[in-house]
């Protein structure tokens, strides 16, 4: 398989159309009852906005349905307590990431990639580790389906690293087709290992977002 300049494959991007568009119906009548559910669920917005770090460091706005109460909180390490009923179901059948859809379409994402991290994760990757910024971010990817948060940030850099390397059609759709399988698992969904050097909380200049 061919890859352009940007290290990607050639036809990743029409794959990625192509395969939102034939979900398209589905997914906008389940993202419409996610929407009624948040809504329901207490007052604050319908869609959480986060600012995270896309291909060659460009920023941009991530979507996701709000699965907290809408005040500010940790991003990484979120207070459970937080977490409303519904956002819970959210967040356990990986629902709350199907905004993102929207971010594919706009061209900040690809349906399989990296998750894109927040710009104080990526300020403390290595050069090495920098590499996985060669990348579209992906809402889903070979990370997400090797252990999700249970991964040390390395661990899924490395993860990344190797997708980055090996990245084709079919490895996309091998990897879509594990998710479709592990959305049904909570394991791995929430938090981070405490003690990670990249995703654990240090000062920041700017007060952190409502949730992760």
């Amino acid at each position: 398989m061919r890859r352009s300049r940007t290290g990607t494959y050639r036809g990743k991007r029409a794959v990625d159309l192509l395969l939102v568009a034939a979900a398209a119906a589905p997914a906008a009548l389940l993202g419409g009852a996610c929407a009624v559910a948040v809504r329901l669920s207490g007052p604050g917005p319908i869609l959480y906005r986060q600012l995270r770090i896309g291909r060659d460091g460009r920023p941009f706005e991530l979507l996701k349905f709000r699965t907290m109460v809408d005040r500010p909180d940790n991003p990484i390490f979120p207070d459970p307590g937080r977490i409303t009923p519904v956002g819970r179901w959210l967040r356990r059948l990986s629902l709350d990431e199907l905004p993102q859809l929207l971010n594919v379409v706009r061209g900040d994402m690809s349906l399989v990639g990296p998750r894109p991290a927040l710009a104080y994760q990526v300020e403390r990757y290595d050069e090495r580790q920098r590499g996985r910024l060669a990348a579209l971010p992906g809402v889903t990817g070979l990370a997400q389906v090797s252990g999700r948060n249970t991964l040390y940030w390395s661990e899924r850099i490395e993860l990344d690293l190797t997708y980055i390397r090996r990245q084709s059609i079919g490895l996309d759709l091998a990897i879509l087709a594990r998710t479709v399988r592990l959305m049904a698992r909570p394991a791995g969904v929430e938090g981070h290992p405490g003690d990670d050097p990249i995703a654990s909380v240090a000062p920041l200049d700017d007060p952190p977002g409502p949730e992760a």
